[in-house]
């Protein structure tokens, strides 16, 4: 019980470390494509990020792929931004919490796959089926 005296939750660093161990640990072929996105971590998703998925809550979402996935990619695109995966600190750390069967490492990992596999060009419905984390 006394292990949590003193401590903070774990910031905005702590979480992207978790994030590019994950990557790390990819095998190379999906390592490779994984490293040359950017990852923003932040606290919240934006308001307007918010508006434009039409959510209200903003610990609704923990984590968004912007970017066109790698099986929709041609050498005409104009591209405008670089692929970035989003990681939401708080949303996050709400869900590991409520959720108390996975440690903080597990959540993040998952939610960076989740990502990673929308770069890859899954959908979320072939990523559900796969993927029974939720169940």
């Amino acid at each position: 019980m006394n292990d949590w005296l003193g401590r903070a939750a774990p910031d905005l660093d702590t979480i992207e470390q978790m994030a590019r161990a994950t990557v790390a640990d990819l095998p190379p072929a999906f390592a490779a494509p994984a490293r040359a996105i950017v990852l923003r971590v932040e606290d919240f998703p934006p308001e307007d990020i918010l508006e434009d998925m039409d959510i209200e809550d903003p610990f609704q979402l923990t984590g968004l792929y912007m970017g066109i996935p790698l099986t929709e990619k041609s050498v005409m695109d104009i591209v405008d931004r670089p692929d970035t995966i989003w990681l939401f600190r708080r949303p996050i750390i709400d869900e590991w919490a409520e959720r108390g069967d996975v440690t903080l490492g597990q959540l993040v990992a998952h939610v960076m796959v989740h990502e990673l596999a929308h770069h890859f060009g899954w959908t979320d419905e072939q990523i559900a089926m796969i993927d029974r984390w939720w169940e």
